[in-house]
């Protein structure tokens, strides 16, 4: 990270550290840091310490973006040429057999608490401030508070997804925190009524111009947008479903009550480098080529691409790419489309194949782009004026981007392997479609790494409502939400064909739902929550994936490292 941990990166260090006690006067001489009694000085030294956890929040998404992802339906890690093996850590999380020493699982446990003792750390401090010594109302300050406890929701919610079992930690002082687990109804408890509250002292967006200087801020949007999200996996996540209080809250955010916010007028608006000026945007967080631009790294979505994609980008000063992630195959290698309802989500934008996003990925020049995906070939003209295509990292061959996982190599795109196999382990650089969601600009463009990564989207209260709706027996309601979005990503002359009935030919199914899902929020760090809240997670095939044995890989088991620190956890059931 950018900026100093001040704090353990685990709540469980902060627990044992919390209960030693004092047998002599341990009261220590600093000489390396600030300490909270004489940091706080100016209205400024408030405004650093309000936003500090912030940046540690944009750089937790990574990993977050792993269990979502690559547990899931949409993407897929496997070996390619010796490639992406690692020791079958990435087959784990694809096979649902991961154990409670998962680094990746223990990564999103000590990344949340870490954030959310940040986050504690300043609302102690706040609530302690006299607000008039600094030249601030009431107001001021309980905003800045309600700011670290927007983002300490947003973590918890992210830990209620994930484990449902986890201490429940409110302060530094730990006599105000739990000992051990709470329930998860306790922690939905819990966060519902910290965002109710922060709605109170948070600002509404103003005026109509997107975020501007306010973007990386919550406001009452924002929060009711985390509202949203809890109502809308309450079901599974505490066994009561609240698709009432969800509806209601989404339709607030619609009708304007916190602020006027609107979609994008193409898909790709609310991705681009001036996206802190879309009205889509609700809670981003900001990028800046140099500063932080945490999406634009390694586990996000700069591993979603070829290694030497930067000739066909021209992005040859940005630091290199990884070929991690890729989209899971639709076809087998006979050329037929699997037979599993999930994944294949190629074939499932195919379905509406004037989609402006299967045009090809492209710089346009001047920071514009268009397309969202890579496949075949993929040209470029070298520095001296010949025409290439871009190569494999491994053997140098001419990479072809199929919509399949094989061994392919040198042939050519008519041609098929021998070996008929198409698994995890049989992969190599032609396999799987990519995807560019946020721009990739040439080293020559402004708008290089510019592109702020949105958390919470307006697209995403449309399909939350629709959903509510659709649960509700209101198909036709559902299908116009879902419309009013899906509008920007076709030519006007196929909506009669493209959109839902009753405003176009399409019925508006279960499954035709949770693909919507897919296609709108496609690696946006959310599919496997989704695929839970459907009940298709543990029962349901797609590529190399076969159905669960049983339910209790709908949630992760508690680290085993936190486990040995603090003796008060429960391992989650299913695991040991």
């Amino acid at each position: 990270m950018k900026l100093k941990n001040i704090l353990t990166g685990s709540l469980a260090g902060v627990l044992l550290l919390g209960s030693l006690s004092a047998c002599t006067d341990l009261t220590e001489t600093v000489y390396d840091q600030i300490m909270s009694t004489n940091y706080y000085n100016t209205k400024d030294d408030i405004i650093k310490a309000t936003f500090r956890p912030f940046e540690h929040g944009f750089y937790s998404i990574g990993p977050r973006q792993v269990l979502q992802e690559c547990c899931a339906d949409q993407l897929g890690t496997w070996a390619r040429d010796g490639w992406w093996y690692d020791n079958a850590k990435w087959q784990y999380l694809h096979y649902h057999t991961w154990a409670a020493d998962n680094e990746s699982i223990k990564s999103e446990w000590e990344n949340c608490f870490t954030g959310i003792m940040q986050a504690n750390s300043v609302i102690d401090d706040l609530q302690k401030l006299d607000p008039a010594k600094f030249n601030m109302s009431q107001a001021e300050m309980d905003n800045f508070i309600a700011q670290n406890k927007a983002l300490r929701a947003w973590f918890y919610i992210r830990l209620l997804d994930a484990f449902r079992n986890v201490p429940l930690a409110v302060s530094l002082d730990q006599s105000k925190n739990s000992v051990g687990q709470v329930t998860p109804q306790e922690l939905f408890n819990f966060i519902e009524t910290e965002l109710k509250t922060s709605i109170e002292a948070l600002p509404a967006k103003n005026g109509n111009a997107g975020n501007g200087i306010a973007q990386g801020q919550w406001t009452k949007a924002g929060a009711a947008a985390l509202l949203v999200r809890l109502y809308l996996n309450a079901e599974k996540w505490i066994g009561t479903s609240k698709y009432t209080e969800c509806a209601t809250y989404a339709q607030n955010i619609l009708d304007g009550d916190y602020g006027f916010y609107e979609l994008g007028k193409t898909w790709d608006e609310v991705f681009d480098w001036t996206n802190d000026r879309c009205n889509e945007t609700i809670f981003a967080f900001p990028s800046s080529y140099g500063r932080s631009y945490w999406h634009y790294s390694g586990d996000t979505y700069w591993w979603a691409v070829p290694v030497n994609a930067r000739f066909y980008f021209g992005a040859f000063k940005q630091g290199d790419f990884n070929t991690k992630y890729a989209l899971q195959p639709s076809l087998d290698l006979n050329n037929n489309e699997y037979n599993f309802k999930l994944g294949k989500f190629v074939s499932k934008f195919k379905k509406y194949p004037k989609d402006y996003r299967l045009t090809m990925y492209r710089n346009l020049g001047n920071s514009t782009r268009e397309g969202m995906f890579l496949y075949g070939y993929l040209p470029y003209t070298a520095d001296d004026g010949t025409q290439k295509k871009v190569t494999s990292p491994v053997g140098g061959y001419e990479i072809y981007i199929r919509d399949q996982v094989g061994v392919f190599h040198e042939l050519a795109p008519d041609q098929l392997p021998a070996d008929r196999t198409s698994n995890m382990n049989t992969g190599d650089h032609n396999s799987g479609w990519h995807f560019v969601k946020y721009p990739i600009y040439s080293d020559e463009d402004a708008g290089k790494r510019e592109a702020d990564y949105n958390e919470i989207r307006l697209a995403e209260i449309y399909y939350s409502l629709a959903e509510c709706k659709f649960k509700a027996n209101d198909v036709d309601g559902a299908a116009r939400l879902l419309n009013t979005v899906r509008k920007r990503n076709y030519p006007q002359d196929t909506w009669a064909e493209y959109l839902y009935k009753p405003e176009g030919a399409v019925t508006l199914t279960q499954d035709e739902l949770y693909d919507e899902w897919g296609r709108e929020f496609l690696a946006e760090g959310r599919r496997r929550a989704d695929l839970i809240r459907w009940g298709l997670y543990c029962t349901e095939e797609w590529w190399d994936k076969k159905p669960d044995a049983d339910s209790h890989w709908d949630i992760f088991p508690i680290p085993r490292d936190m486990m040995g620190a603090d003796h008060t956890l429960e391992q989650n059931p299913g695991y040991n």
